[in-house]
């Protein structure tokens, strides 16, 4: 595998580049059954696209690319009000807290929360732009499709009985009566008390003294149910005792996903739950819808295969994988906007954004580059929503500038045309980059074929072009716990 950067040697972000994607007619049925493992280079989880052909759980397969676009902004402007501690409050129409008891520090209150409506607080819009992958939980181990999230902490599933609501899913829905291995968590353990800083939202009490959560999108979808414990496995690794939520009342737009899984940076994440046995690093390769499958390992990488950026530290919320945007160029020429530009705002990298935020003169300059080195070879077409730079035609039929994303310490991104342009219909394609106010984010149409390692023991950051999203074969790092949490 040549790598295009060198590395550096710094806590970072990971990039590399591998050989020409493969067809995916013979691999599809194969990858469908998620070809999950743990060895001794780590955990390995198949990702699939939300709209690929080999998904578990695709989204539909009319949906219109304007719904990916609204929900995606939705998305962005939760995350700029969670950032900006701003957090609205969405109304939901749950029964389930009826009664039950909000849980204070110190111990448990005995105020009623509201029959008819439970303020909420907002984190990120999930499933449209979410990648899914497959879950084992409880003995016997049943498996369940699940979208994974780096923007979020608590990872929860739709429970038997749903005692309010379950959306659509597919396969069975989760009966904890039939594992044994369950355990409801009481509303005195330090699990409970971590909810707060997990989900934005206090957690309360039943009669019975069991914690519920509340966990809640930018899109109004939420869930809420039991902190509960059980075994979670993935493929042949199988971990006793881990905290998720129990979904008693789940609405909104999760797709057909029985839950989310969430990664990050939080004592209730799969990452820093898994972690005292796997290893403090997690890196994934976000394939494209066309691509059979990606991948998501926890535990291993290879740090020779990647450039490496430094994850920048951030007051405005510690969950979040921040990094520092120093420069981008169209065709090898450098945007003509000062350095200062690049870093006006603060900078995350994210699985769930589909188009990147740039900050606005950033953008511009980005928007005026492009369109200049495709002028004659494409002709323009009209504004598609947010998107206001789009041209006849696809990405893979017409001849795209290559891209180049720098961060600090030197690691870079070089876009292809698919990590550049967007298909928005058959006969229309979008520069896949947005201009914001409030905070930049590195999505994942920029990010897929690249394998990204965003925490680690360092941290790194890093990233390495894989249009393969090849699975690991390394064997696992000598890493040691963060301290960041």
């Amino acid at each position: 595998m040549e790598v295009l950067l060198p590395l550096l040697l710094a806590c970072s972000l990971l990039f590399t580049i591998a050989t020409p994607i493969r067809d995916i007619t013979d691999v599809c049925a194969s990858q469908i059954n998620d070809f999950q493992h743990l060895n001794s280079s780590g955990l390995h989880l198949t990702l699939h696209h939300p709209q690929s052909p080999c998904s578990p759980a695709p989204l539909p397969s009319d949906l219109p690319f304007s719904a990916v676009v609204t929900h995606d902004d939705a998305r962005i402007a939760h995350l700029a009000s969670r950032l900006a501690n701003n957090h609205p409050t969405s109304p939901s129409s749950s029964s389930l807290l009826h009664g039950h008891r909000k849980k204070k520090a110190g111990g448990v209150a005995g105020s009623q929360a509201s029959s008819s409506s439970v303020p909420l607080t907002p984190g990120a819009s999930v499933a449209v732009g979410n990648y899914v992958t497959r879950l084992g939980l409880g003995t016997p181990a049943t498996p369940y499709v699940m979208v994974v999230d780096t923007g979020s902490s608590l990872t929860w599933l739709q429970c038997s009985p749903c005692s309010v609501s379950c959306h659509r899913q597919a396969g069975p829905v989760f009966d904890p009566r039939a594992s044994g291995t369950y355990a409801a968590v009481q509303c005195s353990s330090s699990e409970c008390g971590e909810l707060q800083a997990a989900t934005l939202n206090p957690s309360a009490c039943s009669a019975s003294n069991v914690c519920i959560y509340q966990a809640s999108y930018g899109d109004s979808s939420y869930s809420v149910g039991y902190l509960s414990k059980d075994t979670v496995s993935f493929g042949s690794g199988s971990f006793p005792g881990f905290y998720y939520g129990c979904g008693q009342d789940n609405e909104g737009l999760f797709g057909r996903s029985a839950g989310l899984i969430g990664l990050a940076k939080n004592k209730l994440s799969l990452l820093y739950q898994l972690a005292p046995s796997l290893g403090y690093a997690f890196s994934y390769c976000l394939p494209t819808s066309s691509a059979a499958a990606g991948y998501l390992s926890i535990g291993s990488y290879n740090p020779g295969q990647y450039s490496y950026t430094p994850m920048a530290s951030s007051s405005l919320d510690a969950s979040l994988y921040f990094v520092t945007l120093s420069g981008m160029s169209v065709a090898g020429a450098p945007l003509g906007v000062p350095p200062s530009e690049y870093g006006s705002l603060p900078t995350i990298i994210d699985s769930g954004t589909v188009i990147t935020r740039l900050p606005v003169n950033v953008y511009t300059a980005l928007s005026r580059a492009v369109a200049a080195a495709m002028a004659g070879a494409a002709p323009r077409a009209p504004t598609y929503s947010i998107l206001d730079t789009c041209f006849r035609g696809s990405a893979a039929g017409l001849r795209v500038p290559r891209v180049d994303m720098a961060f600090a310490g030197g690691a870079t991104l070089a876009l292809s045309p698919g990590n550049v342009l967007i298909d928005v219909d058959d006969s229309t394609t979008c520069l896949a980059f947005a201009p914001t106010g409030g905070t930049a984010i590195i999505g994942n149409t920029q990010q897929q074929t690249f394998s990204v390692v965003p925490g680690s023991a360092s941290p790194p950051a890093a990233a390495a072009e894989d249009p393969n999203c090849s699975w690991p074969t390394q064997a696992r790092q000598g890493l040691e716990p963060t301290s960041d949490i």
